[in-house]
C-alpha cells in the first residue's frame, strides 16, 4: 500500500513540474502567415511561441476551455474556439494577448476553418441548411458560415460540410477534405469509403468542385504549397505523414517519414514553412530539409487543482443494505460509503482514485466486501470493523481491508453468502466462483461458457437461503438472446437444473418465500418490438414447494382462516415449550441460533407452478415481493418515466406508490418490515405494509482527484480493451506500446475536451469501428431556439425573409397569414437590423411563445403572430422528414407513380414499423417495385427482420366469389426490391445490405459501405461526462470472414456529386429508380 501511495505522489508532483518545463500534448497548431509565430492550444488555453521555439506566450487565462487557434492574413488577430457561455463560439483577440471579443452567438457549437480575409472569418455550424441541399438533414452534416470579424449575423458559405478550408492566395479557389458522414475522428490505419478525401472547389463564378485524392485511405488537412500545388495529410504510406501533390494530378510525394504516430493539424507559412503535430509536439519543416522539433517552455501559475474536497448528498450508483436494516452502504464516484439509515450520518470506506463497485453486507453488518480495479485489475477485497465493541460502520473507529483474491483474473460483483461463511464472485466476468472466508480455498460453481457479459454488470446470480444454492441467468449452449434461470450447486459438483427452459429471455431470478420459491423477469407475454430486439416484460413466480404453492392460490378469506389456525397452533406450542424450559437447565445448545434448515425442491412439475405476477407488461426495473407473499413492488415504465408500483397479490390492485424513481436496487430488511431503493443518485426507504416513503440522506465526503481520476479512466479504458475486443490479437497492434506511448501525456492534459482527444487518439489504433471516446460538457444554459423555416439569404434588408415553411413547423400548427415572401421584423419586441445577429433575440425559448412581427411585401400589411418555437433536435426532425418526402417526390415523378420508396432512418422498432406501415399500405402495395433507401443509417439490430421482410414468395391468394382479396404471405414483400446505401452507412446499416446480397434478395445501389457490422459496448465511466466505445461482438459470416473492416461493394455504383447534391439532384437515387423500372419492365 505503501508504494502505491508513492507512485500516485510521484504522478501528482509529475503535474507540477509542468508548470514549468517543457510543455506536452499541444493541439491544433497553426503557424502564422509570416512563419515567425505558432499557435496552439495547451491544457485549455491559446498561447503563441517564436518559431524556433523557446517561453510560450499566454494568449488567454480564462477557466474555460479555449482551442484551434487560427491566424489572420496579416498575422495581427488570432480567432479561436471556447466554450466560455456553455457551447463552443468563436472568439478572436489580438496576437498579443487582452480581451477576446465574441463573434458568435448561436448555442450549438462553432469552430474556426480559415480567415477568407482580414475582416472576415468561415467557421463550421450546424445552424440550417440550404432549401436546395439534397443532402441528408443531419447534425453531423455541419454548414460553412462567413461573419465579420466584428460579429454580426452569419451568412452561409457552403451548405456542404467543408473542413480545414485552405484559401488560395488569390481567394479564387480553396481547399477542404469532405465529411462523408460518422467515423471517429481519431481513429487511424482504415481503408474504406469513409475515409476523407482532399477537395478543391472554384469560387470564381458558379462553384465547380473537383476531387483530388486517390487513396482508398485517410488524406485530409490540406493547405497550399504554391499555385498549382498543395500539402495534406495522407495515411498511404502507413502512418499519417505529410505528402505533397498537384492538383492537376500525378504521383503524390511524401515529405514526412514519421512512424508509430500520426502527423495532425498541418498549416504552412507564406514563406513556405511548414508546421504540425506529432507525438504531443509541434514541428516545423522547411520542404527537402528535416523536422525540426519546436521547444517550448511553458511558464504559468498552478492552477490544477490536485485535489478538489466535496460534500455530496447525490450520486450514489449501487447500494446495498445491512441485514437489520440499520446501515446503506452505497457507491458514490467510484468510493464505498456507509450511511445510517436514520441519520446523515456517513463514513467513507475507501479513498481511492480507482474504482469500487459491487458491494455486500456480511450478514452480521460487520464486514462489507466490494471489487476494486487495482493496478489494472478487478479484485474482490472486505472492509471489517476491527472492535468488538463497536456495532456499526457508519461510528467504527477502526476499519481494516484485505483482498480476498490473489488472481490474475478479473474477479468482481462479489456476495456473502446468508451464513456469511463464504463469497460468491464472477471471474473472468461469467464463471461463478466461490472463496472460503476460513480456509480461502476457491472453487468454481459455475463455468463461464453458459453465460456471456456483453458490459459489465449484466450479470446476475443470488445465494439461497440456506448458503447450498444458486440462482443464476443462464445461456446454455447458444442462447446469448434466449436466456434462462438455473438453479445452480454450490459445492460445485457441477448440478445444474435449467429451471425455465423458454426460448424467451429470463433473468434476474430472486429466492422469496424463504427459498421456496423464485421471482424472475421474462418477456413471454410483453409487447414486442415489431422489428429487432426487445420486449416488455412481466415478474413471474415459481414454485419450488407444493404446499407454498397452494397457499399463494388462496383467497384472502381462505389465506386468513389458515393463518388463524396456525396462530392457535403456534400458542399452544409456545406455551408448552415455557413449561418445559422452567423443568429444565439452561444448556448451551439453547443460546445457539436456530440454523437454516436446508431446502429441497421438488423440480419435476416446477414449470407447471409458475404464476404471473405482474398485469400489465412494462419495461421493469428491479422487483421483491414482500415476506408473505402478499405484495408485490416493482419499477416500471409505461410511458415517460420510471415509476415505483405495488400489486396487491389478495386484493388484486395495482397502485402507484411513487412516481419517476428511475431503475435501481431494491432491497429488503431482515424483519421484511422496509425496502431501501437506489434512485436518481439518492436512497429511498419504503414501509411495505402501507407503501409510505421517506428519503435516508446522507452528506458524503469526496476527495474529488482529477488527474488521478483520469489516470484511472485512461488505464480503465486500455483494461477494457484488452479484456474484451472482439479479436483477441487486437488486430495485431503492440496494444502494451500504445499504452506507454499515450499515457506519458497524461500529467499535460487537465480538462476533459484534451483527455478525450488522448483516448480517442489511443483507441483509434485498434482501427477497429464503435470505438474512441466522448466528452459530454454540460452545454450552455440557454440553447437557441428555431422556427421552422428557411431564410433568404439573398435578401439584405431589415428582418428575416421567409422562403420556405417547413412542413408541421411551427407556422403550420395555428391558421395564420404567415407565407413564403414574409418578413419578420421583430421578436418579442425587438427589431431584426439588416447584418445584425438575431441568434440572442431566441436564447432559451424553444417550448415557449415567441411574439413575432411580421410584415408582407405582397399585399403591404403588417401583423403580429404567437407561435412556439422549438430546439433544435425538433427542427432536425422536419429536416428529416422534408428530405424523405422530397425523395418520395422525386421517384414518383420520374417513375410516373410505378416504384415505390422507403427510407429505414435507424434499425429500430420504430423505424421497422414505419417501413412495413408505409410499404404494404394500399397506395406501395399496389406499386410494381420498391426502393429502400438505407442511407445515413447509423444502425442497431434489424437486419434479419428487414430481409425477412423483403424476401416475400407469393404461394396463394384469397379469392372469395372471384374476388381478389389478399395474397400469402400478406406480411411481408412480393415484389422487386432493391437497396440503396452510402458511406455512412454504420455498425447494422452495413449489416442489413450484406444479408440483402447475400441472401440474393436484389440489388445494391449506391457507395460502398465501411465494414463496421460489429456489436460494441458503449461504456460510461465514473466521471459520467466521459464514454468510450469497444467493439466486443464480431459477426462472422459462414465462410469464416469477419464483418468488421470488410468492406460491403454495390452491385451498381454511383455517387453523388457535391454540384449535384446541392442544387437538388440525387443521382444515385435516379439510379435506383431507373434499375427498378428496367426491372418492372421485364415481369410484365
Amino acid at each position: 500500500m505503501k508504494k502505491r501511495l508513492l507512485s500516485l505522489a510521484a504522478f501528482v508532483l509529475s503535474l507540477n513540474g509542468y508548470a514549468a518545463n517543457d510543455a506536452a500534448w499541444m493541439r491544433y497548431c497553426a503557424i502564422s502567415p509570416d512563419g515567425q509565430q505558432i499557435a496552439f492550444s495547451y491544457k485549455g488555453d491559446i498561447y503563441t511561441v517564436g518559431v524556433n521555439g523557446g517561453r510560450a506566450n499566454q494568449i488567454t487565462t480564462n477557466p474555460a476551455h479555449d482551442t484551434r487557434p487560427i491566424w489572420s492574413p496579416n498575422g495581427q488577430q488570432i480567432a479561436f474556439a471556447s466554450d466560455r457561455l456553455g457551447g463552443m463560439d468563436i472568439y478572436i483577440v489580438d496576437k498579443e494577448g487582452g480581451v477576446p471579443t465574441r463573434i458568435t452567438t448561436h448555442s450549438g457549437n462553432e469552430t474556426p476553418l480559415a480567415f477568407k480575409d482580414n475582416g472576415h472569418i468561415l467557421f463550421q455550424a450546424n445552424i440550417l441548411p440550404a432549401a436546395d441541399d439534397m443532402q441528408f438533414a443531419s447534425a453531423q452534416f455541419p454548414q460553412v458560415y462567413e461573419v465579420s470579424t466584428s460579429g454580426g449575423r452569419p451568412i452561409m458559405f457552403s451548405s456542404m460540410p467543408m473542413e480545414d478550408i485552405s484559401i488560395s492566395a488569390d481567394g479564387k479557389t480553396l481547399l477542404y477534405h469532405d465529411k462523408k458522414g460518422y467515423e471517429d475522428n481519431w481513429r487511424k490505419h482504415h481503408t474504406s469509403s469513409i475515409t476523407r478525401d482532399v477537395w478543391m472547389c472554384n469560387l470564381d463564378g458558379e462553384r465547380s468542385y473537383k476531387k483530388l485524392s486517390t487513396f482508398n485511405g485517410e488524406d485530409r488537412n490540406p493547405v497550399w504549397a504554391g499555385a498549382d500545388t498543395y500539402y495534406y495529410l495522407s495515411e498511404e504510406k502507413g502512418s499519417f505523414n505529410v505528402f505533397k501533390a498537384n492538383i492537376n494530378g500525378g504521383t503524390p510525394k511524401q515529405i514526412t517519414q514519421h512512424t508509430k504516430h500520426p502527423v495532425r493539424f498541418l498549416t504552412a507559412s507564406k514563406n513556405g514553412t511548414l508546421c504540425y503535430g506529432y507525438d504531443g509536439g509541434i514541428y516545423t519543416l522547411k520542404e527537402g530539409g528535416q523536422p525540426l522539433k519546436v521547444n517550448i517552455s511553458v511558464v504559468t501559475d498552478q492552477i490544477d487543482k490536485d485535489i478538489i474536497r466535496q460534500i455530496r448528498s447525490n450520486g450514489a450508483t449501487s447500494i446495498a443494505l445491512s441485514a437489520e436494516g440499520k446501515e446503506v452502504a452505497f457507491i458514490l464516484r467510484g468510493d464505498v460509503y456507509v450511511t445510517s439509515t436514520e441519520y446523515k450520518t456517513t463514513k467513507q470506506i475507501t479513498n481511492t482514485p480507482e474504482q469500487e463497485r459491487n458491494i455486500d453486507f456480511a450478514s452480521d453488518g460487520r464486514s462489507l466486501v466490494y471489487a476494486s480495479e487495482r493496478n489494472g485489475l478487478w479484485q474482490i477485497y472486505q472492509s471489517s470493523i476491527v472492535n468488538k465493541e463497536e456495532k456499526l460502520f457508519t461510528y467504527a473507529t477502526e476499519i481494516k481491508e484485505e483482498k480476498l483474491t490473489n488472481s490474475n483474473v478479473t474477479s468482481f460483483q462479489p456476495q456473502y453468502s446468508p451464513n456469511g461463511k463464504e463469497v460468491a464472485f464472477l471471474e473472468d466476468r461469467s464463471t461463478i466462483r466461490v472463496i472460503n472466508l476460513a480456509t480461502k480455498q476457491v472453487r468454481t460453481v459455475m463455468d463461464g461458457k453458459f453465460e456471456y457479459s456483453y458490459s459489465d454488470g449484466d450479470q446476475w446470480y443470488q445465494w439461497s437461503p440456506d448458503s447450498r444454492w444458486i440462482l443464476s441467468n443462464y445461456i446454455g449452449t447458444g442462447g446469448w438472446n434466449n436466456k434462462d434461470v438455473a438453479l445452480i450447486n454450490a459445492s460445485g459438483n457441477g448440478e445444474i437444473h435449467n429451471l425455465t427452459q423458454s426460448g424467451y429471455n429470463d433473468s434476474g431470478a430472486k429466492w422469496v418465500l424463504d427459498g421456496k420459491a423464485m421471482i424472475w423477469e421474462s418477456d413471454r407475454a410483453g409487447y414486442r418490438s415489431h422489428g429487432s430486439w426487445g420486449a416488455h416484460g412481466d415478474i413471474y413466480i415459481m414454485f419450488f414447494d407444493l404446499e407454498a404453492y397452494e397457499r399463494f392460490l388462496m383467497s384472502k378469506e381462505e389465506l386468513a382462516l389458515l393463518e388463524e389456525t396456525e396462530k392457535e397452533k403456534k400458542d399452544d406450542k409456545k406455551e408448552s415449550e415455557d413449561k418445559d424450559k422452567k423443568n429444565k437447565k439452561s444448556t448451551n445448545d439453547d443460546k445457539k441460533k436456530e440454523e437454516v434448515k436446508p431446502l429441497t425442491f421438488d423440480l419435476d412439475n416446477c414449470r407447471d407452478r409458475i404464476v404471473r405476477l405482474t398485469k400489465h407488461s412494462s419495461s421493469l426495473g428491479d422487483a421483491i415481493l414482500s415476506k408473505k407473499g402478499d405484495k408485490l413492488y416493482y419499477q416500471a415504465s409505461f410511458e415517460k418515466g420510471t415509476d415505483l408500483w405495488c400489486q396487491d397479490l389478495k386484493e388484486n390492485s395495482t397502485k402507484l406508490v411513487l412516481k419517476d424513481v428511475g431503475y435501481g436496487s431494491m432491497l429488503v430488511d431482515k424483519k421484511g418490515e422496509n425496502f431501501y431503493m437506489g434512485t436518481r443518485g439518492g436512497i429511498k426507504q419504503v414501509t411495505i405494509k402501507d407503501g409510505k416513503t421517506k428519503p435516508v440522506p446522507f452528506e458524503a465526503i469526496f476527495d474529488y482527484k482529477p488527474a488521478l481520476e483520469r489516470q484511472y479512466i485512461f488505464d480503465h479504458a486500455w483494461q477494457q480493451v484488452k479484456d474484451k475486443f472482439y479479436k483477441e490479437d487486437i488486430h495485431g497492434i503492440d496494444w502494451d506500446g500504445y499504452r506507454e506511448a499515450y499515457r506519458r501525456f497524461l500529467p499535460s492534459i487537465n480538462n476533459n475536451y484534451d483527455f478525450q482527444d488522448l483516448l480517442s487518439e489511443m483507441l483509434g489504433e485498434l482501427n477497429g469501428s464503435h470505438t474512441g471516446a466522448r466528452y459530454y460538457p454540460n452545454g450552455p444554459t440557454l440553447s437557441t431556439a428555431n422556427l421552422g423555416v428557411f431564410y433568404d439569404d439573398t435578401y439584405t434588408g431589415n428582418g428575416l425573409k421567409i422562403k420556405e415553411i417547413m412542413a408541421k413547423s411551427p407556422f403550420t400548427l395555428k391558421k395564420c397569414d404567415v407565407t413564403p415572401g414574409c418578413i419578420i421584423e421583430k421578436i418579442d419586441g425587438q427589431s431584426i437590423e439588416a447584418g445584425k445577429d438575431y441568434f440572442p433575440l431566441l436564447e432559451g425559448k424553444a417550448g415557449k411563445n415567441v411574439l413575432l412581427a411580421m410584415y408582407n411585401p405582397a399585399n403591404g400589411k403588417r401583423f403580429n403572430v404567437t407561435i412556439k418555437a422549438i430546439s433544435s433536435g425538433e427542427q432536425n426532425n422536419l429536416l428529416y422528414k422534408r428530405w424523405v418526402d422530397r425523395n418520395k417526390k422525386m421517384v414518383k415523378e420520374l417513375s410516373n407513380g410505378r416504384i415505390a420508396y422507403v427510407h429505414v432512418k435507424g434499425m429500430d422498432s420504430e423505424s421497422f414499423r414505419t417501413v412495413y406501415s408505409e410499404i404494404l399500405g394500399d397506395e406501395n402495395r399496389q406499386k410494381e417495385a420498391l426502393i429502400v433507401d438505407t442511407r445515413h443509417n447509423g444502425g442497431g439490430w434489424l437486419h434479419d427482420d428487414l430481409a425477412t421482410l423483403l424476401s416475400g414468395k407469393e404461394y396463394q391468394r384469397f379469392v372469395p366469389q372471384g374476388q381478389y382479396i389478399g395474397s400469402d404471405p400478406f406480411n411481408k414483400w412480393l415484389k422487386p426490391s432493391c437497396v440503396l446505401m452510402c458511406e455512412d452507412n454504420y455498425s447494422n446499416a452495413h449489416g442489413f445490405p450484406w444479408v440483402y446480397k447475400e441472401l440474393g434478395i436484389g440489388k445494391l445501389i449506391g457507395a460502398p459501405v465501411p465494414g463496421t457490422m460489429t456489436a460494441v459496448w458503449w461504456e460510461t465511466q465514473i466521471d459520467p461526462s466521459i464514454v468510450f466505445g469497444i467493439p466486443q461482438v464480431g459477426c462472422v459470416d459462414m465462410r469464416g470472414q469477419y464483418a468488421e473492416n470488410n468492406q460491403l461493394q454495390p452491385d451498381i455504383e454511383v455517387y453523388n456529386k457535391p454540384e449535384d447534391s446541392l442544387n437538388g439532384i440525387d443521382t444515385q437515387l435516379a439510379t435506383a429508380v431507373k434499375e427498378m423500372l428496367k426491372t418492372a419492365d421485364a415481369k410484365k
